[in-house]
């Protein structure tokens, strides 16, 4: 079993000063690469506090600067919002400057304000996020390619530089059954959200797991992670109480998207207490 840490970079209240948020989180990021961790997952959100990191591979540069071992994952990179030919650029440079320390995590979004402000169709999060995916893979693993795809042309392209590893390790968000239906047909390995209950994971991974047979692609020897919120404390009550506060702060964080989406995104407190929070 490997460890690690998805960090998020909350500002509740926007209390204090925001740089002091990123020092801790190097600090942290320092500590785990000197005590055996294998990664820091780095989240990418947009126009909330919620978590203000825009740009996972920028922050990642940033850590793997700082760290001789610990591998740097993105997670996820959100993969309808960039233009292809330039995720697959930036994640690259990334491999190379980190020297070869990559995890590439890439997921579709699901917050509709996000997906308002750049001007997307929330609608074509999954189609748009696919192609990507492909494009991204295409510019890696070719010398020079061309692309016809729905969203998205390219003529003879030669992307640069290419990731150090070879390989570079894929990982597909898979929030939904649906992406984890797709993930397994396309023999992809998946990564699990921190937001499901363990008997939603579960199912998900049997679909998966399922998919991957039936479509000819081996299924052992994956990592598949599985983030999870764990509240510490020296007793039950104190952790119960540790739970309720950080719930509270997550389902607030979505308390402003529009109405006719917020059922979508916000769980009641009780059940992230009882059923995700460990």
């Amino acid at each position: 079993m490997k460890f690690g840490v998805l960090q998020f970079f909350s500002w509740p209240g926007r209390r204090g000063d925001l740089k002091k948020i990123y020092e801790r989180a190097l600090e942290r990021v320092r500590i785990m690469d000197q005590n055996g961790y294998d990664a820091i997952w780095i989240a990418e959100h947009h126009f909330s506090t919620y978590s203000v990191c825009p740009s996972v591979h920028m922050m990642g540069v940033h850590f793997a600067a700082a760290t001789k071992t610990l591998r740097i994952g993105t997670g996820v990179s959100l993969a309808a919002f960039y233009n292809p030919v330039r995720l697959a650029e930036e994640v690259a440079l990334l491999d190379v400057l980190s020297d070869g320390r990559v995890n590439w995590g890439v997921g579709s979004g699901f917050d509709p304000n996000e997906f308002r402000v750049f001007g997307i169709d929330r609608d074509e999060r999954y189609p748009r996020f696919r192609e990507s995916v492909d494009i991204v893979l295409e510019a890696w693993n070719s010398d020079r390619f061309s692309y016809e795809g729905q969203y998205h042309q390219y003529d003879d392209v030669e992307v640069l530089p290419k990731p150090l590893q070879d390989p570079i390790p894929v990982w597909l968000a898979a929030s939904s059954p649906e992406a984890s239906v797709w993930s397994g047909k396309n023999g992809f390995t998946i990564m699990q959200d921190p937001h499901s209950s363990m008997a939603v994971i579960q199912s998900k991974r049997k679909m998966y797991e399922q998919a991957l047979v039936e479509n000819g692609h081996e299924p052992g020897n994956r990592d598949i992670p599985v983030a999870r919120l764990l509240a510490i404390a020296d007793t039950d009550e104190h952790a119960r109480q540790v739970a309720k506060k950080g719930a509270e702060w997550t389902t607030s964080s979505y308390a402003k998207r529009p109405p006719s989406k917020q059922s979508e995104q916000v769980d009641p407190i009780e059940r992230y207490v009882n059923d995700v929070i460990l």
